[in-house]
């Protein structure tokens, strides 16, 4: 387990997630904190607030966003799956090699303003098996590990469960539940998605729930950690509410907050 030393008589740890291409807010994001930790979900594929914003929309236009959007929010998945066939078929083979250019460039400039010390895991927009080209010495990549920072233990688990929407990083429950697992007992349990917990995963603007982990929620019953921290909903029914002893906090949307959750002891 690493430490990370602290000079000052108190620890303040600054939290994002979501951040999907702010790198502007992200460059300025540890400022006045002893680390940053970053709960994923860098890439921006689609702005739904900006439908002119991301890979999407520059591959295929804006007015091709507004549809697959539209189709989306109405859960018309089979719809939209069909809809982006469709207007990927038009690049065929390179589908794979537009998509990776185009997140390259953007984890190329997210990754280069982090601060040292940060502890991040993977959203379920990211490409892990890029990562490693991209996080510099002073960026530790976590995923189903712990470490100890400013004397407290934070457990991290990176990815999303799977779903219609299929986004690069879903693994199964089962997978899932074991990177859950193997952390065992942390102060802080960091995560993308939140636990299973029905006002923590619906989103009052999306007008639905997203997925939750009931591993999450079964370990922070068992072990009973002082936080749980995750994003991954951007509009939640319920920010912050505490399950048994635990404080559980979606750090929030970075993307369009542009400010850190801060965690100070």
């Amino acid at each position: 387990m690493a430490s990370t030393p602290v000079g000052n008589a108190r620890t303040r740890i600054h939290v994002v997630s979501d951040v999907h291409g702010n790198v502007r807010d992200l460059a300025r994001a540890g400022d006045g904190a002893d680390a940053l930790i970053c709960l994923g979900d860098l890439v921006l594929f689609l702005d739904y607030a900006d439908h002119s914003r991301g890979i999407f929309p520059d591959l295929f236009g804006v007015e091709n966003a507004d549809r697959i959007v539209e189709l989306r929010t109405a859960r018309r998945f089979e719809e939209a799956r069909a809809f982006g066939a469709r207007l990927w078929s038009g690049i065929g083979a390179d589908r794979a090699a537009a998509i990776e250019k185009a997140v390259r460039k953007q984890y190329a400039e997210m990754f280069a303003v982090l601060p040292t010390p940060t502890y991040a895991t993977y959203g379920n927009v990211d490409m892990p098996t890029l990562w490693p080209e991209y996080a510099g010495p002073g960026t530790q990549v976590l995923d189903g590990e712990r470490v100890e920072i400013g004397g407290r233990v934070f457990g991290f688990v990176g990815g999303g469960l799977r779903t219609p929407m299929r986004t690069p990083y879903e693994i199964s429950d089962e997978e899932y539940a074991a990177k859950v697992e193997a952390i065992g007992e942390v102060d802080v349990l960091c995560s993308h998605i939140p636990p299973e917990v029905p006002e923590l995963v619906y989103d009052t603007v999306a007008r639905r729930f997203e997925r939750g982990s009931r591993a999450l929620l079964d370990a922070i019953r068992r072990t009973r950690p002082r936080y749980a921290l995750f994003g991954h909903v951007h509009q939640p029914l319920a920010p912050r509410m505490r399950v048994g002893a635990t404080e559980c906090v979606n750090v929030g949307h970075f993307a369009a907050t542009g400010t850190p959750w801060a965690l100070e002891w």
